[in-house]
């Protein structure tokens, strides 16, 4: 028996024939599959700045650059996959989530800017269907793009999907494994989240070399990373009240004069032209006919836009409401962030003054949130693309004549003082080749004729819009009431390829800051103020669209306390405020005036009333928005 047990001994457990390399195996896996998921991150993010910034030059430097947080972003990217794995149950699958999502906003990111100047923002966002539908303009100035992007999304949801299905079929991760990637990861992405307020400092965003510059976002965007950048303006949301806003600093402001209409109250209408600006501007192109002769004849002056090739609806904002962009985050769109009650504009005190106040777009009215707006602004109507009758187009869009023609029919009809404010749609971007059929002008360039083509595209739509003009201005003079016309371009257009073509801008989009002269000729566009008694306004200079109230109610002979009286103050100071520079009475820049204490009295001042209609206590309404205080409930 003994020699039995001897040559048989008894079955130790399979954990005793182990060896230690064996034993320790478990660990050995989970340990490589994090570093794969490193170096996943790591190609996902050098793959999302080589997307974003076009260069693989600028894309290697921001990873070998110890000023950089290059490798901070890849750690980010790794905890987020680790978390995310755990979370679903497979190794690696979070990057088939968010590998795409993020290359997808890394495109658009590249595209915004290549035809706006500017990266993209968490609050584009929320306006990604209006981007949708203006695909089919793009598609038409590049369809072989257009095409790769809808090949490349149909092959890309296949791989998805395949992908997919196979990572399924992989062994799950066990409950200990998906634990501790959660102990691990979890907290030091909470620590990640204090580098989201940039106001204040963090020892974690300074040691991770990310460096907010939200007053310069290309250079925001270039030195931290597309990821960190994106980050660091997610709560541009929410806007700080500004140092000393109170109850008593509002109610020590002074205002006059008091509310004054005339007898024969003017009517008013005002016509903002989608991208009207004068292309004879281009150098080394010559356009014949001039293209808006009527515009040149009854030039009042220049409006400064605080945009570029687009984001119609921050001028919009700008010109109803008497207030700036500039103190407001960077980036952001009032119409879609912070419309969230009643508003001061022109048409809620006008309207308190009698008059019928209309709002026409020919277009849906959820773009850029105009239906909600406009009701906050106080218009009493607002005739879109689903209630305006069908009007006819010119090229693929509808025409400013057949916009025009309605403004006089609706003007037409009413037996009350009335206020219309019109934006137009047919010269909206892109301008692709051959877009009319029936050119009145002619182009002749020195830059190619891919540029040419594009130029003349555009150079037609604003030819049409003088003509527009033209005839309303002659309804005008036939008329018996006293009649104000207005009309001004929102921006620049965005003719992007043609302006280094023609050798005006050195990139696609314009800077965003720089000398007064090159700031005016790339912000520039026309502006008419008109009356059918008086004739143009003449000498106005340049100013912000915030100050085109002041002059229609001046012309008028309205007084408002603020529209008329505190705008005037501002106008004898600054004609322009942009965020990026200050533009005196005597034509001398002011750059970097946001960052300079103590700030302008008269500055300091439009920031706390403007806060206080947007986002405070109302305080400022009972003495400069008196419409306001009369349409609130009585208490």
């Amino acid at each position: 028996m003994t020699g039995s047990l001897r040559n048989n001994p008894i079955p130790k457990s399979p954990v005793a024939y182990q060896s230690a390399p064996a034993r320790r195996w478990p660990f050995l896996r989970a340990a490589g599959s994090v570093l794969v998921t490193v170096v996943l991150a790591s190609v996902l993010v050098f793959l999302v700045e080589l997307i974003v910034r076009g260069s693989i030059t600028e894309t290697v430097q921001f990873f070998s650059t110890f000023d950089m947080p290059g490798w901070s972003t890849v750690l980010l990217f790794a905890l987020l996959l680790i978390a995310l794995d755990a979370i679903l149950g497979r190794a690696h699958q979070a990057l088939l989530i968010v590998g795409p999502i993020v290359l997808v906003l890394a495109f658009v990111s590249h595209e915004k800017a290549r035809y706006l100047g500017d990266p993209l923002y968490p609050v584009d966002l929320l306006y990604a269907r209006q981007i949708l539908d203006l695909l089919p303009l793009l598609a038409r100035e590049r369809p072989w793009t257009m095409a790769a992007v809808v090949a490349g999304a149909i092959g890309g949801i296949a791989v998805f999907v395949t992908a997919l299905v196979l990572w399924r079929r992989k062994e799950p991760l066990a409950w200990r494994a998906r634990a501790l990637r959660l102990v691990v990861a979890l907290p030091v992405l909470v620590s990640f989240a204090s580098i989201m307020d940039y106001s204040t400092f963090s020892w974690v965003r300074d040691r991770l070399q990310i460096v907010p510059m939200m007053w310069d976002q290309k250079e925001n965007y270039s030195h931290n990373g597309f990821a960190a950048a994106f980050i660091l303006n997610v709560p541009m949301a929410d806007v700080a009240k500004p140092a000393g806003y109170s109850k008593k600093a509002i109610e020590s402001l002074a205002a006059e004069p008091a509310v004054s209409v005339p007898p024969d109250a003017p009517d008013i209408i005002i016509v903002m032209n989608e991208s009207f600006w004068d292309a004879t501007r281009l150098p080394n192109t010559k356009i014949t006919p001039d293209p808006i002769p009527t515009v040149r004849a009854n030039l009042s002056g220049e409006m400064f836009s605080p945009e570029f090739g687009g984001t119609t609806a921050n001028i919009e904002f700008e010109a109803l409401t008497g207030f700036s962009n500039a103190f407001l985050p960077y980036g952001s769109i009032p119409y879609q962030q912070y419309m969230r009650r009643p508003m001061p504009s022109l048409a809620s005190f006008l309207g308190s003054q009698g008059y019928v106040t209309r709002a026409l777009h020919p277009y849906a009215k959820w773009f850029w949130n105009r239906g909600t707006t406009y009701k906050d602004f106080g218009f009493d109507s607002f005739m879109s693309e689903e209630n305006l009758p069908p009007l006819a187009t010119h090229g693929p869009l509808v025409s400013d004549k057949a916009l025009f023609n309605e403004i006089m029919h609706e003007a037409d009809q009413q037996k009350r003082p009335f206020f219309f404010f019109a934006v137009t749609l047919q010269n909206h971007g892109p301008y692709e080749p051959f877009r009319y059929t029936d050119p009145t002008i002619d182009v002749e360039t020195t830059a190619g004729d891919a540029a040419k083509q594009s130029i003349l595209s555009y150079a037609q739509g604003t030819a049409d819009g003088d003509k527009a003009l033209a005839s309303l201005m002659d309804w005008a003079k036939h008329r018996k009431r006293h009649t104000i016309l207005v009309m001004f371009g929102d921006h620049l257009p965005p003719l992007g390829p043609a302006y280094v073509a023609t050798g005006f801008l050195k990139d696609n989009v314009a800077p965003r800051s720089g000398p007064v002269d090159k700031m005016k000729m790339d912000h520039e566009t026309p502006l008419v103020i008109w009356s059918n008694r008086s004739g143009p306004v003449r000498d106005v200079g340049t100013i912000s669209p915030s100050l085109i109230p002041l002059y229609v109610l001046k012309l008028a002979g309205i007084e408002h306390p603020y529209y008329t009286g505190f705008l005037s103050q501002v106008r004898d100071r600054y004609p322009v405020v942009y965020r990026q520079m200050l533009i005196g009475a005597d034509g001398k820049p002011v750059d970097d005036w946001q960052k300079k204490e103590p700030a302008d009295p008269v500055l300091r001042d439009f920031r706390l009333i403007q806060y206080d209609q947007m986002f405070g206590k109302e305080y400022a309404s009972p003495k400069f928005f008196p419409a306001m205080q009369a349409s609130k409930p009585a208490s």
